[in-house]
């Protein structure tokens, strides 16, 4: 068993993704323009740790 996905709450989508890549050395995998469930704009953002398959962290501001 193992964990796929984590979800984190930030207050700023590029202070997070410059954090977990340049100061963790994070790979971003992913960041994409989404919507919210009521229609709002939003980033699927997803970093992964350096050389990992699974263990994502997807960063989230909602």
């Amino acid at each position: 068993m193992h964990i796929d996905l984590v979800t984190i709450v930030v207050d700023d989508y590029d202070t997070a993704i410059t954090f977990f890549v340049d100061a963790l050395g994070f790979d971003l995998v992913e960041d994409s323009p989404s919507l919210t469930n009521d229609g709002r704009p939003k980033r699927w953002v997803v970093v992964r740790p350096p050389g990992g398959r699974t263990g994502t962290a997807e960063l989230d501001r909602d």
